[in-house]
């Protein structure tokens, strides 16, 4: 007889040995779960399992705990102990082995010596150090050769006096130490120090760290207590009065040869045209005509004034040269802004080194406020690769709409004839102003195909060589 049909809606799992299922259930998860898997265990003991495999994978993690331990003390030794440290450290198991093994006594001695000044030394890093530090700029922003101090103070703040404290601040690519003395609880010690600013840039202050050292030099544990302080060095400028700067005043709101429909500067009359502004039209000489007649203007000319800087080493004889037109673009760019007038000042860029073209291109600086364009001539600086005032020139003539006046500082090493295509970049209306930076020559002032060329020696003759040439002009 065969075996009876399942009763219909009824599954045959459910006449399964249920410890059958159980089993292959274990079996299939038992292999699932170690398929693929390759962590630190499977590669020390594989799928093995078992006292005897816990126990090597317990060794195992012993000895990586151990190591790290290790490895985290040896870098704290080794930011401790000073080169003079590790020599030591080596000369005193060879004397000590050298010595006992051929009786040499002062080896001994020495090994012993050196002992002793270990001991002493670990003795200098015992300790915390439970005061606190703090840095102080009083100006974040000077000029060039102004005086610049900045400040360390030390507060002791615990209920016992503390010993003193070497603090070290970095000062640019140097090294400012200072000594600061015990203090009792509760007080306070504030020591200042010089800042360097011969050149213009951004000088980094900072961070603020203590030293604790041995007087031999063996051991030097250091401790940062504050952030790095930026200082900005300004170049020189020079004030340049808007009563002086004849070419800029003269341009403000005067007309233009270009007609519009609406401005303040009235031209003529001419007949209505379809699209003209209604407002516009003269009522009395339309009654007059009997043809709708509107009023036309010449459009003023708003200044828009442009400081071309150029970078380019090849521009410039000296680094005075050089230094000496970044102090004018300042003074140029600060007066316009200042004024409320509309200003853009534009330097070289810098084609990078491994470039296969060559980069045209100019850089804008900051001009909402003067001394965020200070800031950025802070940092310029001259390069081979940096384009010359003509190509700079004609760039700054393409990226500006508008310009009124144009002002092209560079280096005695421009040639006339680089000056004149520089000026030629600009439109006709465009008053163009090269001013030539050279401390060797007579300061002057000169017109060459309708380009005004000044040249200064110094900064001061700024002044003087723009009002020379608003009553040229």
């Amino acid at each position: 007889m065969s075996a009876p049909s399942p009763a219909p809606g009824r599954s045959t799992r459910s006449r399964r040995d249920p410890r059958v299922t159980t089993a292959t259930r274990a079996a299939s998860l038992a292999t699932t779960g170690d398929a693929g898997l390759a962590n630190t265990r499977t590669r020390i003991v594989g799928t093995r399992t078992g006292a005897l495999a816990d126990l090597v994978v317990a060794i195992v993690r012993l000895f990586a705990l151990a190591a790290a331990s290790l490895g985290r003390i040896a870098s704290r030794v080794a930011g401790v102990v000073t080169p003079l440290g590790w020599v030591m450290l080596g000369v005193v198991p060879a004397a000590f082995a050298v010595g006992y093994a051929l009786g040499w006594i002062e080896l001994v001695v020495v090994g012993w010596a050196g002992v002793v000044l270990a001991v002493i030394a670990v003795l200098y890093l015992i300790g915390r150090s439970p005061f606190e530090v703090s840095l102080d700029l009083p100006h974040h922003r000077v000029v060039v050769s102004d005086p610049a101090r900045g400040a360390v103070t030390l507060h002791n703040p615990t209920g016992r006096r503390v010993l003193g404290v070497t603090v070290e601040i970095p000062v640019g690519i140097g090294l400012a130490e200072l000594a600061m003395p015990s203090l009792r609880a509760g007080a306070s010690f504030t020591n200042e120090f010089a800042i360097p600013t011969l050149r213009r840039g951004v000088i980094p202050v900072g961070p603020v760290r203590t030293v604790r050292a041995d007087p031999i030099g063996l051991v030097r544990r250091e401790l940062v207590w504050t952030q790095v302080q930026d200082l900005v060095v300004h170049p020189r400028t020079i004030g340049v009065p808007s009563t002086s700067t004849g070419l800029i005043r003269d341009l403000e709101g005067t007309p233009t040869r270009d007609l519009t429909s609406s401005d303040v500067a009235f031209h003529a009359l001419r007949e209505y045209q379809a699209g003209d502004d209604r407002r516009y039209i003269h009522w009395k000489s339309t009654a007059k005509t009997g043809t709708f007649m509107v009023r036309q203007f010449e459009q003023t000319r708003r200044s828009h004034l442009v400081v071309a800087l150029s970078l380019a080493t090849s521009d410039y004889a000296t680094e005075e040269e050089f230094e000496l037109a970044v102090s004018v673009a300042g003074s140029l760019g600060v007066r316009a802004i200042r004024d409320g007038r509309t200003v853009s000042v534009v330097v070289s860029t810098v084609t990078p080194e491994f470039a296969k073209r060559k980069t045209y291109a100019v850089r804008s600086l900051a001009t909402h406020v003067p001394a965020r364009l200070l800031d950025d001539l802070a940092v310029v600086e001259a390069a081979s690769a940096a384009l010359g005032i003509r190509d700079v020139g004609r760039i700054a003539a393409e990226d500006n709409i508008g310009i009124s006046v144009a002002f092209l500082v560079c280096g005695s090493l421009v040639t006339p004839a680089e000056l004149r295509a520089a000026s030629h970049s600009f439109p006709m209306d465009v008053a163009v102003v090269a001013i030539v930076c050279d401390p060797d020559a007579v300061p002057g002032f000169r017109r060459v195909a309708g380009l005004s060329v000044l040249t200064i020696g110094y900064l001061e003759d700024l002044r003087i060589a723009l009002a020379r040439s608003a009553a040229v002009a």
